[in-house]
């Protein structure tokens, strides 16, 4: 947590307002002068594949990840008390609503350079369509990342642009499954090797989970959970590449926004 935020665990919690186009219970608060998203326990939709009552604890562990590669994926996140009970918040991050790193496009309008073709289809319209993400460091960063804390739902809604070009990526609730998850529609950089800063990435994670980042995260994730993730770490160390779609899972999240 930086100098210029307030206690986001012990300031007080006020709410503003629901976000209605989230699937689980999910509000725009306050703390102090900061806006927040707070996603208390007792909203949180059950899934059929994941325990119950777990995602806010994913939320916050996948911050703590991101805080171990030293790469500010994800904004600050926090688990505590509020108006509902129990859950997550995490400051508020407002996207450049001028940039999109993440589009459907026309076949024939895709930008010959600066990004990536991930998906072919057709509209309802039967127009060809593509789905393209740029091909940036910072959102390369951020595919590693959900390899790494196997994220099953990475829409390009969860995707935040920054105007200096930073992005920030959010709604990690389905996270750290001890099975293949990956849903994403980051895919341009499958099979591509690994760059020496994503390497020292992961290698940092790895080694953390064996001290500080280990403990704090055994409060959040069971004993096989943190074994799987020790596992995908060595498993990208290994393999040195960026991997492809794998397994019997969807390869991409729906709806892609």
């Amino acid at each position: 947590m930086t100098d210029d935020e307030p206690d986001l665990v012990e300031g007080e919690l006020e709410l503003v307002g629901r976000i209605t186009i989230a699937s689980n219970a999910t509000f725009l608060a306050t703390v102090g002068d900061v806006q927040v998203v707070y996603k208390p326990v007792a909203g949180e939709r059950p899934l059929w594949d994941f325990p119950d009552e777990t995602l806010a604890n994913r939320e916050v562990a996948a911050y703590l990840v991101s805080e171990s590669f030293g790469w500010d994926v994800v904004p600050t996140t926090v688990l505590r008390d509020g108006p509902l009970g129990p859950g997550m918040v995490q400051r508020w991050r407002e996207p450049d609503a001028a940039q999109d790193p993440v589009d459907v496009v026309p076949a024939g309008a895709v930008p010959p350079d600066g990004w990536r073709a991930v998906f072919r289809g057709v509209s309802e319209k039967d127009q060809p369509l593509v789905l393209v993400h740029e091909d940036s460091a910072a959102l390369r960063r951020m595919a590693v990342f959900d390899v790494v804390v196997n994220n099953a739902d990475r829409k390009g809604g969860h995707v935040l642009p920054m105007a200096d070009g930073h992005r920030y990526g959010v709604d990690h609730g389905v996270t750290f499954h001890v099975e293949h998850k990956l849903r994403t529609v980051l895919w341009g950089w499958r099979g591509e090797e690994l760059r020496p800063d994503e390497v020292a990435g992961v290698a940092r994670v790895r080694a953390e989970l064996d001290g500080g980042l280990g403990g704090r995260l055994a409060g959040l994730l069971s004993d096989d959970e943190l074994a799987a993730l020790a596992m995908r770490c060595d498993r990208l160390l290994r393999d040195g590449v960026l991997p492809g779609p794998g397994g019997d899972m969807p390869a991409f999240p729906w709806p892609f926004f």
